[in-house]
């Protein structure tokens, strides 16, 4: 196995980060951070429904309510608190504390410590069975098993019980019976050894050496008849007889067992150091294969998901749920509840046709299956969700075939995206499961016109745009959307509401700019959505006032504008201002009966829309000569495109001495 190193810093970052990441739904029904730095044991009291959990280096005892909140913490000189046993009652509970060679005792009803027994050196493990409460202890080369009589009035401790073990052993009995088992953790191969205590001594009934490595944890399945031992290796949970400690089959799990629980209908929770593959197993009693696995989610900042503490596991004494301890790679710790583990995982799949015809027949297939087969003749509940039913709609019931597969005939009213959901509720043995599949039914296509498109009107013009909507079946209600040219103006909603007896929807709009304008229709259960648009261009108004001249009057069917040859003509220009526009300034000359273009120039746009522009030169020469000249916009040419080309009236002129 490779070591995992975090810095203080990222410490930190894990214990703040991991919170949320811890409460994921998909690895655990709930899950919530612990105040420890290690862990020991756990234990569930479901009289009054709450979590022990050791924590040896900080020497206390973390008390939670089942969704993992922090209810109380015993801290009073618990130094080294590892082993932890519950009262058939539940209303004591026994701590080993190892570093005061003491047992603990608390009443769970207040939590609260009620008296301490003296026993031998360095307690690790705790037991009841017989009547008595037994214990593993002694250091290194020094292990022994001694008891408390719980009986007597004076609780008389015996020690020396047992001395062949290296050091103190883990222990384990079957609530109400009189086997002892007990387990070496510190040495490899393992020992085992098991004990008849009914005459309130540990007499020895079998003793083996493993052939697997230091025991992690162990317990006795409810009835005493095995013991199910987890050791670093072989890589599965060992079975063995407790009445001959010969093997009795086995729980194929993952490397590096460390944890075992077991329900009192024997329902086996078997969990490995595991940071790759799923960590926790469950197993029907006797069944090699595992009925649902878990894997924990990766809460911090290795490749390797979050591990399961050793001796991480306990049930809630009904059976009803199953506590586990997890630690990340920057050792923060979480309680994760996991509701109903027993159940077998259940999966449903639904099988559906990509495309359908809107009331034509279409078939759905699925199966039903899990690690323990669902019973034939189970029934699901489909539920169909449309455009006419968006909260769903219930279908007749179907069946479960002996071989899990389902199958059912619908016949879809409505068109667009429709989903079957099949639902399986789940029984004694088995999660409910659900799953469902979408179908693109058709839709007709309705007809959707818009008119105007490709004209081009005056400057500020209101312009009545008309939409019209064919053959709907429910909706009627049409959108129309103005989009005029430039960045700096959206699209807009300019009207929206439902088609006259007609099916038209107007609106009138005041058009400055080119104008992309959209009729949409959002469809509904029988026809499909659909938009049209009519582009169409606004021109720009172009005003020319001309100054400087001495009078004006008509002549060659025009109106002239005189000037003296020493004064030059100033021509000022209005039109709408955009960023960066430009007006183009047109020049023609009069002669022998035509019109001759002299000059075309581009002149800048003042923010306020005005262009000036003097006609200066030698106006000796011009006297007798006919002149004009007009502004224009020319899209694209004239700096931006918002509007539709646009050309000025023509402004006359004349030169005297």
């Amino acid at each position: 196995m490779r070591m995992r190193t975090v810095t203080a810093a990222t410490t930190l970052a894990v214990l703040f980060s991991s919170a949320a990441l811890a409460a994921t739904p998909a690895f655990a029904d709930t899950s919530a951070l612990l105040p420890i730095k290690s862990t020991g044991d756990i234990v569930v009291d479901g009289a009054h429904q709450q979590v022990f959990i050791s924590d040896p280096s900080n020497g206390k005892i973390v008390v939670t309510d089942y969704a993992g909140n922090v209810v109380r913490q015993l801290t009073t000189n618990l130094s080294g608190v590892n082993g932890l046993e519950l009262s058939a009652d539940s209303g004591t509970l026994y701590a080993a504390v190892r570093d005061l060679d003491a047992i603990a005792v608390i009443d769970t009803a207040t939590d609260t410590e009620t008296t301490r027994y003296t026993v031998g050196d360095k307690p690790r493990s705790i037991a009841l069975a017989g009547g008595k409460l037994w214990f593993g202890y002694g250091g290194a080369a020094e292990g022994n098993i001694g008891s408390v009589d719980l009986a007597g009035d004076q609780h008389t401790v015996t020690l020396d019980q047992d001395n062949s073990w290296y050091s103190a052993p883990i222990l384990d009995a079957a609530p109400g019976t009189d086997i002892l088992v007990a387990g070496d953790q510190d040495t490899s191969p393992a020992s085992l050894t098991s004990y008849d205590v009914s005459s309130g001594a540990a007499a020895q009934l079998a003793h083996i050496r493993t052939d697997g490595s230091d025991v992690s944890d162990l317990q006795v399945t409810p009835d005493g008849k095995d013991v199910v031992v987890a050791s670093g290796a072989p890589y599965y949970h060992q079975v063995y007889r407790t009445s001959d400690l010969n093997e009795d089959g086995k729980y194929t799990t993952t490397a590096y067992p460390n944890s075992v629980a077991i329900a009192p209908d024997g329902t086996v929770a078997a969990g490995s150091f595991a940071w790759y593959d799923p960590d926790l197993y469950i197993f029907h009693p006797g069944s090699s294969e595992a009925v649902r696995s878990y894997d924990f989610p990766n809460t911090g900042h290795s490749s390797g998901a979050d591990t399961l503490a050793p001796a991480g596991l306990a049930w809630a004494p009904d059976g009803s749920r199953l506590f586990a301890v997890t630690a990340n790679d920057a050792d923060v710790y979480s309680l994760r509840e996991y509701d109903t583990p027993g159940r077998a995982a259940t999966t449903v799949t639904v099988n559906a046709p990509a495309t359908a015809t809107r009331a034509k027949q279409l078939t759905v297939t699925g199966t039903v299956s899990s690690t323990v087969p669902v019973p034939a003749d189970e029934q699901l509940t489909v539920t169909r969700t449309d455009l006419d039913s968006p909260t769903g709609k219930a279908l007749p019931a179907v069946t479960v075939k002996a071989d899990g597969t389902y199958s059912f005939t619908d016949t879809p009213p409505a068109g667009g995206k429709v989903t079957y959901k099949v639902s399986y509720a789940g029984d004694a043995g088995h999660t409910a499961a659900s799953a469902k599949d979408t179908v693109d039914v058709s839709r007709a296509k309705p007809t959707l016109t818009l008119n105007n498109n490709g004209k081009v009107y005056a400057y500020g013009k209101d312009v009545k745009f008309t939409a019209h909507l064919g053959t709907t079946y429910k909706n009627r209600t049409v959108e129309i959307w103005a989009d005029p040219f430039g960045s700096d103006k959206p699209s807009k909603l300019v009207k929206s509401g439902k088609a006259d007896s007609h099916g038209n929807l107007s609106v009138v709009l005041d058009l400055k700019r080119d104008t992309k304008v959209t009729a949409k229709f959002a469809g509904d259960a029988r026809w499909q959505p659909r938009s049209v648009s009519s582009s169409v261009g606004a021109k720009v108004s172009i005003s020319m006032s001309v100054s400087r001249q001495y009078k004006s009057k008509k002549a060659w069917g025009q109106t002239y504008f005189y000037f003296h040859k020493t004064k030059n003509p100033l021509f000022t220009t209005k039109m709408p201002y955009y960023g960066g526009r430009s007006q183009r300034f047109d020049f023609q000359v009069y002669y022998q009966g035509t019109w001759y273009s002299d000059t075309s120039q581009y002149f800048a746009l003042a923010t306020s829309g005005v262009s000036q522009v003097e006609f200066t030169g030698n106006h000796k020469e011009d006297v007798g000569w006919r002149f004009r000249v007009r502004s224009d916009y020319i899209n694209g040419t004239s700096g931006d495109t918002v509007n539709s080309t646009t050309y000025g009236a023509w402004k006359y002129f004349t030169f005297t001495s």
